[in-house]
């Protein structure tokens, strides 16, 4: 028998840090565990039709972006701080995290214009940035995406954006699934330090492109065999409720406070 056989090996791998890794994979985790929670409520909360958290989301965006009172940009904030703190706990921690994150980077970007005396237009900008990821996150947290697709419907929006909006969201939690695979793939298979970490993240991205492009044409073959013509229909007949009845009216005495703030 050889002698190298014979020998002990006594080989140690290099210690290498795969903290991209670890974050990717979190983060993928994160947002498929979102995208799920929002596929298994049965009920949207609050029990408000989602075409009416729509309709006055964007009514309300539009009434920050266009006030001139920083009196109204508190109400406002008063009240979506309300509709926040009845929500749970996680979902208030992720939506002041994301709209804070977006706030802090509007103050930052308008912050060299506070030394040509504009200190107000800095807080009312930054103000109405944050109030308005508020409102949109508040949305996304309390509606279905099915509910919101179907809302859309109702204001007639054109089939073509309803669909690409539809199929984003579908196809952001399979592809997701897919490069959350190679990175378990990509981690069990690192042996030792990588020198070469660049390729290793082009690998992951080429193939993930080659697969979008081959479900993208199986789906596209799929819709011309069950006869997909590109409409789409909400069979859901609208059933108004209490709760709806009050929303309007939060709604409406905001747009009541609007006008009369305006004209002061």
């Amino acid at each position: 028998m050889p002698e190298w056989l014979l020998k002990d090996e006594s080989y140690i791998p290099e210690s290498d840090k795969d903290t991209f890794i670890n974050k990717s994979i979190l983060s993928l985790l994160g947002l498929l565990a979102r995208i799920r929670t929002q596929g298994c409520d049965k009920t949207d909360k609050y029990f408000v039709h989602a075409a009416l958290k729509v309709a006055f989301t964007f009514l309300l965006i539009l009434l920050l972006s266009i006030s001139r009172n920083f009196t109204f940009i508190v109400i406002s904030m008063v009240y979506l701080l309300v509709i926040l703190s009845l929500m749970r706990g996680k979902e208030i921690l992720h939506i002041l995290k994301v709209s804070s994150a977006m706030a802090l980077f509007t103050f930052i970007v308008l912050l060299p214009s506070a030394f040509w005396g504009n200190g107000y237009s800095i807080v009312t900008i930054t103000s109405k940035v944050l109030a308005t990821i508020i409102a949109v996150n508040i949305l996304s947290h309390s509606a279905k995406w099915n509910s919101i697709t179907s809302a859309l419907k109702v204001f007639h929006v054109p089939d073509i954006f309803i669909f690409v909006l539809d199929i984003t969201i579908k196809y952001i939690a399979m592809l997701g699934e897919f490069s959350l695979y190679m990175l378990y793939a990509l981690k069990l298979r690192s042996v030792g330090k990588n020198h070469n970490k660049y390729a290793a993240l082009s690998g992951i991205a080429g193939t993930l492109f080659i697969k979008s492009k081959e479900m993208a044409e199986e789906m596209h073959a799929a819709m011309e065999c069950r006869g997909f013509t590109g409409e789409y229909s909400v069979h859901n007949r609208f059933k108004f409720t209490a709760a709806d009845f009050i929303y309007i009216l939060i709604n409406a005495g905001l747009l009541t406070i609007f006008v009369y703030l305006e004209r002061i």
